[in-house]
């Protein structure tokens, strides 16, 4: 049995960290229904959209929001669910006749997670936008860079999906269990910007002594030669994060350069350009594979940059299975991992009707009686 079995959540058709988290409950074990617009190619016959990886384990229902008849059915499930999940724009919903009050008196035991960017509340909150726009407000893009270069991150994992989806994913679990403890469900607001901002807690503890700067380019983690990524002479990459000291001797024992007084001094940031430049030389002279054979598997704190078909290879992820392949397509595996619940590959998403789902959510109920 999966850790979140017999947990039932209704998920409004949306994009990148709404289905995100319903993926992430879905490979817990919960049972994930997704509302599905109707179109004239439905989900049984585009199987890009069954086997989408943000689908697995979930069923669908398509149904339109606008039609009364079929808000009456979501409703209807809406009585039995734990939860719903919804990134509409604010106010879509209540228009809808769905919002958080109408749904609450129908199960007032129900949590009702609302993603969105900018939240429900704020000057900002009618406004478009995507994950660079969040995190660039939330300051999270600040140090993503080199500097006097454009900032940059990779592409939707800080606003989307660690602001956005990771957040919403752990107020969903944790309203829930306080919905079983008092009986009471909840609203949950969770927007990127807040859950960029808020992972920026942890640079944030630097400041008080000294380790972070708002001046790019001269913090712990964006500024110093043993913290970045190099190219190799086969224009392959590396990273290199000795941030402790006995990591950073170990680099350089590694590296030759125990003795070379240009590197001595770890943590004056007015010398790390130039031991940036000298150790960019060092590495562009062999290839990442003569990087991997010296560094790789030691304290020096080593990894190689892989493309994911590279990654999904790699000894390590393959010996802990971090991916797997289905129709063709890659994809990662659940996490985390419990030991008391092993992880399965969830199924591909199918469709049913809403009777098939209320018709099975009842006979578990007299089961679980």
């Amino acid at each position: 049995m999966s850790i979140l079995s017999g947990i039932k959540i209704i998920e409004i058709e949306g994009i990148g960290p709404g289905p995100f988290c319903g993926m992430q409950l879905a490979d817990l074990g919960a049972d994930i229904i997704l509302i599905q617009r109707p179109t004239p190619q439905t989900a049984k016959s585009d199987p890009s959209y069954s086997t989408s990886v943000l689908n697995r384990g979930k069923r669908i229902i398509q149904l339109n929001l606008k039609d009364p008849q079929h808000q009456q059915q979501v409703k209807e499930l809406l009585r039995h669910a734990d939860g719903l999940i919804e990134g509409m724009r604010p106010g879509v919903m209540e228009r809808l006749g769905l919002g958080p009050e109408i749904c609450l008196k129908q199960n007032p035991k129900l949590v009702y997670g609302r993603v969105t960017g900018w939240g429900q509340t704020g000057p900002l909150a009618q406004s478009a936008g995507h994950d660079l726009n969040y995190i660039g407000l939330s300051s999270a893009l600040w140090y993503s860079g080199r500097p006097g270069d454009a900032p940059v991150a990779p592409p939707t994992l800080i606003g989307d999906i660690g602001g956005g989806a990771l957040h919403l994913t752990i107020g969903m679990l944790a309203a829930i269990f306080n919905a079983y403890r008092t009986g009471k469900g909840d609203v949950i607001d969770a927007a990127m910007i807040d859950g960029s901002a808020n992972m920026m807690n942890l640079l944030f503890s630097s400041r008080a002594n000294g380790r972070f700067s708002n001046e790019r380019g001269k913090s712990l983690l964006d500024g110093p030669h043993w913290y970045d990524s190099y190219q190799c002479s086969d224009n392959k990459f590396v990273t290199i994060g000795a941030l402790e000291p006995k990591f950073y001797q170990l680099l350089l024992s590694k590296l030759g350069l125990s003795a070379d007084k240009d590197f001595a001094d770890q943590l004056d940031s007015e010398k790390w350009p130039v031991q940036k430049d000298k150790l960019c030389q060092i590495i562009s002279q062999h290839s990442q594979s003569h990087w991997c054979g010296l560094l790789e598997g030691s304290d020096a704190c080593f990894a190689p940059v892989l493309d994911p078909d590279q990654a999904a290879n790699h000894p390590h992820n393959r010996a802990r299975q971090v991916f797997s392949t289905r129709n063709d397509n890659l994809e990662a595996n659940p996490a985390p991992r419990f030991r008391n619940h092993p992880f399965t590959t969830p199924d591909n998403a199918r469709v049913v009707t809403c009777d098939e789902v209320l018709g099975l959510w009842s006979s578990q109920a007299q089961v679980q009686r």
